[in-house]
């Protein structure tokens, strides 16, 4: 970047396992205790919850922090911090527990500004690059819609959902 007044897009492709076991979620934040209080969140809700977190510091000294409770996941999250590169950003790998389980508890951390993205989905994280640093302008999070939902698939999701225990199944 040599032109001040210049910004450079990017499209940067989250590297992720295609388990559907395995979610990620991306956010901004805006404080160092970030990682701290995400971390006391999720295993607030599950203390066995297996997760690695990445957290991009935009001031001064602008480190990488990790945390998580499994090895694997904060290497992967540490990685793909890596590849997004943008100040007060964050990177959340979670493994056997999904989103949902957690998104409340995450929403009640002062430093969480937002969440891009909370998927098992492939993702793509659009950047932007100026000559003072790098942002994230959102993300493309799975694929196009492939049409309408028919009766039959409602009725289909409603009963996945019902096997995951998210609805309310009469019938058990």
């Amino acid at each position: 970047m040599n032109n001040k007044n210049s910004i450079t897009l990017e499209l940067v492709q989250i590297d992720k396992p295609e388990k559907f076991d395995v979610n990620v979620i991306i956010g901004t934040s805006h404080f160092i205790k970030t990682v701290e209080d995400i971390y006391e969140a999720i295993t607030n809700v599950n203390p066995n919850a297996k997760f690695g977190l990445a957290f991009c510091e935009a001031s001064e000294p602008r480190k990488i922090r990790t945390s998580g409770t499994d090895k694997k996941m904060i290497k992967l999250a540490l990685k793909n911090a890596k590849k997004i590169a943008a100040g007060h950003s964050f990177v959340l790998f979670l493994n056997g527990i999904f989103p949902i389980n957690i998104m409340h508890s995450l929403r009640t951390v002062p430093e969480i500004l937002n969440i891009l993205c909370a998927t098992a989905n492939p993702v793509q994280v659009i950047i932007a690059e100026t000559s003072q640093g790098r942002g994230m302008l959102g993300v493309i999070d799975g694929g196009t819609p492939s049409g309408e939902g028919k009766k039959k698939e409602n009725i289909e999701m409603h009963k996945f959902l019902q096997n995951l225990n998210y609805k309310f199944n009469p019938k058990k």
